[in-house]
């Protein structure tokens, strides 16, 4: 009885420090939300890493960002993708080809860049996990678990800087081994974007073969 009593004891504490690591994480995860959704734009470079610590497996790529609403811009990987809010355009710059479709946001596989700093809103249990150091800053370290374990992956993790709540990195944890990390180097927040960046210029690359798969 007394092991039953220890054990009622124990949960009942376990279940209010998830209940309170959820909340901060939530409070600290809407104040992000909240400066992020006031800025004009985001332009940012960035390093993605791909890993696969069964294989030994480590490639580190650099590439760029640029952010506004539900819109956005990627170059990575010789490979520069456009989505302005409907229509996705995916330029292969070394096949000379750039493909058009209408993707899928039930899509399990990709994560949308342009909900990194609202995903936590809708299918995610969170836990603040305490706070670290990047770059020599202090960080605020947050856990996100899916819902759904039909999802590719069991987890993301964020590191976010405590002075200026800006985004350090992004990283996956996928189900089949392999992770993906995204370290945002340098971030502009205050410039204004036309729309049109988000849209591929066919008649700005009229050497380039134009597959529609809408």
């Amino acid at each position: 009885m007394k092991t039953f009593c220890s054990f009622i004891v124990l949960l009942a504490i376990t279940i209010g420090v998830n209940a309170q690591s959820a909340e901060k994480a939530k409070e600290i995860l809407d104040k992000v939300s909240a400066q992020t959704k006031a800025y004009p734009s985001i332009i940012a470079d960035f390093s993605f890493k791909m890993e696969n610590l069964q294989e030994n497996i480590e490639e580190i790529y650099d590439g760029s960002i640029t952010l506004k609403d539900n819109k956005y811009k990627v170059s990575l990987m010789d490979v520069d993708t456009y989505f302005d809010g409907e229509v996705m355009y995916t330029h292969m710059i070394d096949a000379g080809e750039v493909n058009i479709t209408l993707p899928d946001p039930d899509d399990e596989e990709t994560l949308n860049p342009a909900t990194i700093f609202n995903i936590y809103q809708d299918g995610y249990k969170l836990n603040y996990v305490g706070e670290g150091n990047a770059e020599g800053r202090d960080v605020y370290e947050i856990d996100l678990y899916p819902t759904n374990r039909d999802k590719p992956y069991s987890r993301i993790k964020l590191l976010i800087f405590q002075d200026d709540l800006t985004l350090f990195s992004f990283r996956q944890v996928g189900k089949d081994g392999n992770n993906y990390t995204v370290i945002v180097k340098k971030m502009i927040t205050n410039k204004q974007v036309d729309d049109k960046t988000f849209v591929f210029d066919t008649a700005a690359h009229s050497d380039v073969d134009v597959i529609d798969m809408r």
